[in-house]
């Protein structure tokens, strides 16, 4: 329960890198689930529909991740 705690009385430039954080990791999740589509890729299964945009999440939650790291990190390295 202390990491609750900590995170319950995070100010917002530690919430806004943990959130940036956040975007990076599901960024990764979406560069390895792009490598694995392009590993065992068909073309009949580019007809099918349900095929997911990986590229385009990883280049997005990169951005967005980047951005909000970058808007904290003054204050998060002022901090420590």
């Amino acid at each position: 329960m202390d990491w609750l705690t900590t995170l319950e009385f995070a100010s917002d430039a530690e919430l806004l890198a943990l959130s940036g954080a956040l975007c990076w990791v599901f960024a990764g999740v979406c560069l390895m689930m792009e490598r694995v589509r392009n590993a065992r890729r068909s073309l009949d299964a580019l007809e099918k529909v349900g095929w997911v945009p990986w590229t385009n999440l990883f280049i997005a939650a990169a951005i967005v991740g980047g951005g909000m790291l970058a808007t904290s990190l003054p204050v998060v390295l002022g901090n420590l």
